[in-house]
């Protein structure tokens, strides 16, 4: 009888000074905004000097522009010699589009000789 009351009065104990009757403390984190940003969708067209073929050369400059954050579109045409992009003007800017193609493979290959706005919408909440 002495051990149950031993054990119970053992556990009773535990039970009491892990219970934290207090309130947990409120962390110091910050607070979500219930403001919704939008995105600001713009389009452009490049000209683009130095291509050779179609796989080596256009894919590759679309591949590359379509890995930057904020574009949403990359499109290349070796024929035509010009490429089409969209992008979230919040994350990136035209100049960063034309800084990465004018860079690629040292900037020894291709050149942005015109630029051509097509439009500027906002899009969506996200």
């Amino acid at each position: 009888m002495k051990n149950t009351r031993s054990i119970l009065l053992y556990f009773l104990f535990i039970f009491a000074i892990s219970c934290n009757t207090t309130a947990p403390k409120k962390m110091n984190t910050p607070e979500l905004s219930t403001k919704k940003a939008v995105e600001k969708i713009a389009h452009i067209e490049l000209d683009i000097e130095g291509m050779t073929c179609e796989i080596g050369c256009a894919k590759i400059i679309e591949s590359k522009v379509s890995k930057l954050q904020g574009v949403q579109f990359s499109k290349v045409s070796f024929i035509d010699k010009k490429g089409t992009f969209t992008y979230d003007e919040n994350s990136i800017s035209k100049e960063d589009i034309i800084k990465k193609i004018n860079g690629i493979a040292g900037g020894d290959l291709y050149t942005v000789t015109k630029i051509k706005t097509l439009d500027s919408i906002p899009k969506q909440e996200i």
